[in-house]
């Protein structure tokens, strides 16, 4: 299915068509699939528009569509089809978001036809062709008289004579149909219609094409977050010989608050470290590397040790090297110890999260591992795996680990109690990769794998439950890589994307329906080749930053910052910043997990000691003014205009610490939020009408008319100059708020307006055509004075 406005793709197969005329609406389900499609049927093109898409728990057997009396209009519910599985019948409901359900959006509900017959059959065979009356959905106005069949009528009669009948049975049977509350039930779908199909459906637009967020349940209050390629004083750049060859349990590089650490292509496992405190352009010259003597599977770096680096290799063996203060100056050789005992080629690494010295190891021979490095010896050995190992976690209080592997099998071990897992469940199908991750503290494991069709999806599971499958199961898109999980435990939103991809999906994952909750994806200009997180506390609180990363381009390594907009930045959100997990600091060394004992890690608080919490801040603000741009744009003499143009000039050149218009979108605030919507609509048809043109074409006119007035009392050439760029040397002035024509004051001045005018930050390009010109006619007058300066100094020496 494509966005609305797209062609959308149908079934493969034949489908069961349920078409409701009075809404457009047109349901399509393919016989043994578990896939709901809804679309719009409009006149005009496009013909058909998606809305939805309703994913079920059990595969169609059969379709029927219930009728729209027995709709739950002040429910906002526009469609209800019920669907036959092997098991059940269960309702779909299809519901349009409003704020407001105590009253009658006439809108959503036209007249619908009625259950009184417009005729007899035999006035139908006589040639009558009388339509059904339509009847209002408005429960205030809905006709209660319904319609019996003289046939059923008769039926009944015979009945009663024969024997006693039910009489409430009978009226329940002749009555039309049942209210909305006998169709529905605990169980079942809801599905919320928030795709936009066009100017007549009074429907809004869906972000995704497949989101449970236009299918089921509330908004993420990070839906507004948004990511952003840091300034480029920060990147590495210059970055060659990158290994593209690391396995696909491999998030490809690794990296803490310190430093990087990047495979290279070079032969004997070279592996680069790079230091996050010295960014720009790395030297045209070979640099230190580590000598790992064999290809890189995997690595990792101590997240009690920043200088630690753990590197598994494809000769079946883990290195721990160690790099000296302030990175690497010579190129190392010899690893701080060498770890053995796997038979075959290692697939992935991960370091305990809450003991010290304690490592986690799988590999081909199907055995997962478990290293106490202090002593440098394998403590455990995990069996029960039939296939290759995907990916493997610890779960976050560090008592559990969890596995999926390419039998498409879930796996839970508690490695103190037993070798064998505890659990067992259905993963993900397909054999092409799949990655897991713990969230929601620790209750539930998210699981991005592949279906059969090669879609990548995303499944949700309670930890204490696998052998009843996934809880929730969402299609994303189709792509060859694996998706890569990363999880924030304070604001539990999930990060998703894949080596090659150049989009990154946000989701917040909660533990009750509808589990997840789509925010704003972050996409950049090309692909990268990995895409790897920072620890929390590199995160500017002071920016609403709540994330950080470092993408990982074709000769480049970029910091990405996912921010959420606030108004009120001079508060500390404690709201996002929840105080947060210690996690440099151990809560226990490694031999006291392995006899047993458990550990918990302190938390703290990210907000700066000059910071008030927004919870503490004045409830009531002043509003922030807002005047529509229909004010600039009357009609108005070219002196007025002119005036308000400079005034306004001068007055930003005089508040550079004004906050810029994009500061006053809260992501919190829903009617602030539309508020804010409607008038950048507003603006936005404006600026881009016929009227906005005409201003433009007549301040041009003005300037140029006034430019030619004041060039007659200009000398000869400086005159010209004002005829030529449209623009007196005094308005010149006027515009970049200089008295003298000093190059450094100008260039100043010139930078900082066409900065704040610049219509990312709520200016336009016409304030800014007119700080250009302004620019071109002072420097061309610089140049008339320095020739003239020029001739007279040759006159006089001559």
């Amino acid at each position: 299915m494509g966005a609305p406005g797209s062609a959308p793709s149908f079934p493969s197969r034949a489908a069961i068509p349920l078409y409701d005329a009075d809404t457009g609406l047109l349901v399509l389900a393919e016989k043994g699939e578990n896939l709901l499609y809804c679309l719009e049927v409009a006149h005009a093109q496009p013909a058909l528009t998606q809305v939805t898409q309703c994913w079920t728990e059990g595969s169609t057997r059969g379709l029927g569509a219930v009728p729209r009396l027995a709709l739950d209009v002040m429910a906002c519910e526009v469609l209800r089809v019920l669907q036959l599985t092997d098991t059940a019948l269960v309702p779909i409901s299809y519901v349009v978001p409003r704020k407001s359900i105590q009253d009658f959006h006439e809108d959503l509900f036209p007249d619908c036809t009625g259950t009184l017959p417009a005729t007899s059959a035999q006035a139908w065979w006589a040639g009558d062709n009388q339509q059904v009356g339509r009847v209002s959905l408005h429960p205030a106005r809905r006709p209660m008289e319904t319609f019996t069949s003289p046939v059923i009528a008769c039926t009944q009669l015979q009945a009663a004579d024969t024997g006693p009948a039910d009489t409430d049975a009978d009226q329940s049977e002749c009555s039309g149909y049942s209210s909305p509350s006998s169709l529905a039930s605990p169980g079942s779908a809801t599905t919320s219609l928030s795709a936009s199909t066009g100017p007549s459906s009074g429907f809004a637009s869906s972000p995704s094409q497949k989101s449970l967020q236009s299918i089921l349940g509330p908004s993420s209050r990070f839906r507004h977050a948004q990511g952003r390629v840091l300034h480029r004083d920060t990147h590495l750049t210059n970055l060659r010989g990158l290994s593209l060859t690391t396995p696909g349990e491999c998030d490809g590089f690794c990296a803490n608050h310190q430093r990087v650490a990047l495979p290279l292509l070079s032969a004997g496992g070279q592996i680069a470290i790079l230091e996050l405190s010295k960014p720009g352009r790395l030297p045209d010259v070979a640099m230190p590397t580590i000598q790992n003597s064999t290809a890189v599977a995997d690595l990792s770096w101590d997240p009690f040790d920043p200088r630690r680096l753990a590197v598994a290799g494809e000769d079946a063996k883990i290195r721990l090297w160690r790099i000296p203060e302030g990175g690497l100056q010579e190129t190392l050789q010899e690893p701080e110890a060498v770890l053995q005992g796997h038979t075959e080629k290692i697939y992935s690494i991960r370091f305990h999260p809450v003991a010290s010295d304690l490592l986690v190891s799988s590999s081909y021979d199907m055995t997962v591992r478990i290293w106490e490095l202090s002593a440098r010896r394998e403590a455990l050995c995990l069996w029960g795996h039939t296939d290759q190992i995907f990916s493997l976690a610890w779960s976050p209080d560090g008592k559990k680990l969890a596995t999926v592997s390419k039998d498409s099998r879930l796996r839970l071990y508690e490695p103190r109690r037993s070798a064998q897992p505890q659990q067992e469940g259905p993963g993900p199908e397909g054999s092409r990769g799949a990655r897991l991750v713990w969230v929601c503290g620790g209750d539930y494991l998210l699981v991005s794998g592949f279906d059969s069709r090669s879609e990548r999806r995303i499944l949700l599971y309670r930890a204490q439950a696998l052998p009843e499958g996934p809880l929730s199961v969402l299609g994303l898109d189709v792509a060859p890589s694996t998706l890569l999980p990363f999880y924030d435990e304070d604001t539990s939103v999930v990060f998703l994307t894949g080596k090659g991809d150049t989009r990154v999906f946000l989701y917040e994952v909660t533990p009750e329906p509808p589990y997840f909750l789509e925010c704003n994806s972050f996409t950049s200009n090309e692909p990268h080749k990995g895409f790897v997180f920072l620890p929390k506390t590199v995160c500017e609180v002071r920016e609403v930053e709540f994330a950080r990363a470092l993408r990982l381009g074709q000769s480049t390594l970029e910091p990405v910052a996912f921010h959420v907009p606030r108004v009120k930045k001079e508060y500390f959100q404690d709201d996002i910043y929840l105080p947060t997990r210690v996690w440099w600091e151990p809560a226990l060394g490694g031999s006291s997990w392995l006899a047993g004992q458990d550990g918990q890690q302190r938390r703290a608080s990210l907000r700066p000691a000059d910071m008030t919490p927004v919870s503490e801040a004045p409830k009531e603000a002043p509003a922030r003014k807002f005047v529509p741009a229909s004010v600039y744009l009357e009609e108005k003499s070219d002196e007025q205009k002119k005036e308000e143009l400079l005034s306004a000039m001068v007055a930003r050149l005089g508040n550079r610490d004004d906050p810029l218009p994009q500061d006053s979108f809260e992501g919190v605030d829903e009617d602030e939020w539309a508020k804010y919507l409607a008038q950048i609509i507003l603006v936005g048809a404006q600026v881009v009408g016929r009227a906005f043109m005409r201003a433009l074409r007549q301040e041009f006119a003005a300037s140029r008319a006034a430019a030619d007035a004041r060039g007659r009392s200009e000398r000869p050439q400086s005159a010209a100059a004002s005829r030529i760029i449209g623009i007196s040397l005094q308005e010149a002035q006027q515009i970049l708020n200089v008295s003298n024509l000093n190059p450094e004051e100008i260039q100043k001045n010139y930078e900082h307006l066409f900065k704040v005018n610049d219509k990312s930050v709520g200016g336009s390009f016409y304030l800014q055509s007119k700080v250009v010109r302004a620019k071109e006619r002072l420097d061309e007058e610089l140049r008339i004075q320095a020739k003239d300066e020029k001739e007279k100094g040759w006159k006089a020496e001559t």
